[in-house]
């Protein structure tokens, strides 16, 4: 089994990259809806927010308030430190389970959006980074996920730069230009990724 950390920042495109490495074969184990499953209504986890943020950050049905909770912590960093380590070890849990039951040849694609934040590099046997101009990154979430440019801005402020995500990579796919030119970088990507898992 070869396992793999794939990052990239907000709006660099990695949701496009991991869907592609499922069509190829890997299995993939994706943080972010992990850490969606680990806050439904019902979890411990959801109970552990609430009892930090308060009330206020559920809709009136009892789920959580994502953008409510969002507006938050992501200009607060003392507020998004106390969310991640409610949420991160139960994730980490989960994604555990998750790559255990893979087969022996599997490539396991970790899609982790903070893993250079957290310091995370070390735990795959690849780091894969999506990578992006922030010019881009700023025009797709405004253009494509219809945020003001002030919150995509802060969005992007939270999370590592540009460099820092750079240097914790083994292979990086250059994303800046059209989607028909992800594609071929992908795939040779996923080439090399199973090249390494054949010779464990």
């Amino acid at each position: 089994m070869l396992t793999v950390g794939l990052t990239g920042g907000i709006g660099a495109g990695k949701s496009e990259v991991s869907r592609l490495f499922v069509s190829y074969g890997a299995v993939l184990v994706d943080a972010d809806r992990i850490a969606r499953e680990v806050v439904e209504p019902g979890t411990p986890g959801l109970a552990a927010v609430v009892e930090a943020f308060g009330q206020e950050v559920l809709t009136p049905q009892g789920a959580l308030d994502r953008p409510k909770l969002g507006a938050v912590v992501f200009s607060d960093p003392e507020r998004l430190a106390t969310l991640n380590a409610i949420v991160h070890p139960l994730v980490g849990a989960r994604s555990r389970e998750l790559e255990a039951a893979a087969g022996p040849d599997d490539v396991v694609v970790h899609d982790v959006p903070l893993l250079t934040e957290n310091g995370l590099a070390e735990l795959y046997d690849v780091v894969v980074v999506v990578d992006a101009s922030p010019e881009t990154q700023l025009d797709r979430l405004v253009r494509l996920r219809g945020m003001s440019e002030s919150d995509a801005r802060a969005r992007m402020a939270a999370q590592a730069t540009r460099e820092e995500r750079r240097a914790v990579a083994d292979l990086v796919i250059d994303n800046d230009g059209p989607l028909g030119e992800l594609e071929p970088q992908v795939r040779k990507v996923w080439d090399e990724l199973s090249r390494r898992a054949a010779a464990r």
